[in-house]
């Protein structure tokens, strides 16, 4: 599917002034020079900055850990890259044929990529509090949902108090593979939770490690669908 500006509009519920700079934040590096891994840099901090500022207003007694735990629960790529999947983002994505081929349109690393990009460019075209207010737009059920306990409490928790909250059975962990020499080996772990269709894993060098990946993936795509 080729760019088309007013459905990209149309979708992600943004104006844009230039269509250049629209364009350019959902072009993946494969296609040539013009693409978004600069907006993406930069939008990569905007969002921080500006999840920072909120976190800080919201949670006046909370320090710097526990703050930096709620950032990272609320904007990791998994959770970006989820956002992406709620914009239906992967038919606008603009890739080269090799990375469109091997189903880069629907790569994690691609969709959260691309959602730091279009934040780049919202700010280039239109200022911090576009950009602002449609973090917030986008975010809404994650923030909504967020309490000094999110800190706290690791994602393998999270997600077991949030499906016996909701009488649904409790996850499945399975070591889909196990890869590397011994002493470096990487653990493929496979999350199944009832309700969720599409196949949740996570790549780690630890078992605990992968399973509380995999948690987080899964808490994040229930989360997106409440």
């Amino acid at each position: 599917m080729s760019f088309d500006l007013h459905r990209l509009q149309n979708k992600i519920k943004a104006q844009f002034d230039s269509e250049a700079l629209l364009e350019q934040a959902v072009t993946h590096r494969s296609v040539g020079k013009n693409n978004n891994e600069r907006l993406e840099f930069l939008g990569d901090s905007i969002l921080g900055f500006i999840i920072a500022d909120e976190l800080h207003t919201r949670f006046p007694e909370a320090d710097e850990g526990v703050m930096s735990r709620l950032k990272a629960h609320l904007v990791n790529k998994e959770a970006l890259a989820e956002i992406g999947k709620d914009l239906n983002l992967s038919d606008e994505l603009v890739l080269g044929p090799g990375e469109m081929k091997s189903g880069g349109k629907h790569r994690a690393s691609i969709l959260s990529d691309a959602v730091e990009a279009l934040i780049g460019a919202m700010y280039l075209d239109k200022g911090l509090d576009a950009a602002r207010a449609w973090v917030f737009v986008v975010l809404k059920k994650r923030l909504s949902s967020l309490t000094l306990e999110t800190a706290s409490k690791d994602p393998k928790t999270q997600l077991q108090e949030y499906l016996q909250a909701r009488g649904v059975k409790v996850p499945k962990y399975t070591i889909a593979s196990i890869t590397g020499l011994a002493h470096n080996q990487q653990f493929k772990v496979e999350c199944d939770v009832f309700g969720v269709d599409e196949k949740v894993y996570s790549v780690a060098s630890s078992r605990k490690k992968a399973e509380q990946m995999s948690a987080a993936k899964i808490l994040n795509i229930l989360q997106s669908h409440d």
